[in-house]
Parts: C-alpha cells; sequence; structure tokens
C-alpha cells in the first residue's frame, strides 16, 4: 500500500478504459473543451487595444505647452 502511494505520483493516474469510453466521461471532456476555448478567447480579447469611438480632430481651447506664447 505504502509503495504504491510511492510510485503511483510518478507513473500518473490511470483511469480504466470502460471510464474514458463512457457517456459522462465524453461530456465532461467537451466541457472542458468548451471552457478552455472561452477562456482562451477572453484572454486574447484582453491583449487587444480597446476600440475607441473616432470624433474627428479636437482641437484645445487653451495651449497645454510649456510656451504659453506657442500656437493653440
Amino acid at each position: 500500500m505504502i509503495l504504491g502511494a510511492l510510485i503511483a505520483p510518478r507513473m500518473g493516474f490511470l483511469l480504466p478504459e470502460s471510464i474514458l469510453h463512457s457517456e459522462w466521461f465524453a461530456v465532461l471532456a467537451a466541457f472542458v473543451a468548451v471552457n478552455t476555448l472561452l477562456y482562451l478567447a477572453l484572454a486574447i480579447a484582453k491583449l487587444m487595444p480597446k476600440p475607441r469611438p473616432r470624433r474627428g480632430r479636437v482641437v484645445r481651447s487653451e495651449t497645454r505647452s510649456i510656451h504659453p506664447d506657442g500656437p493653440v
């Protein structure tokens, strides 16, 4: 029993073939696949720049330059 507990983490966890071919396992695998794609799409969308509405050229009423006599 103790030897099995020491060897199992190195070998990995294996399920019987009957479980891997069951319907509920296929549903679970499909859910995990869709969930992974959703989080991938959200991560890529978060990396993209935010779209900003275009309102034309904005002209300031006052200059913000360090030279107060410069063009507005």
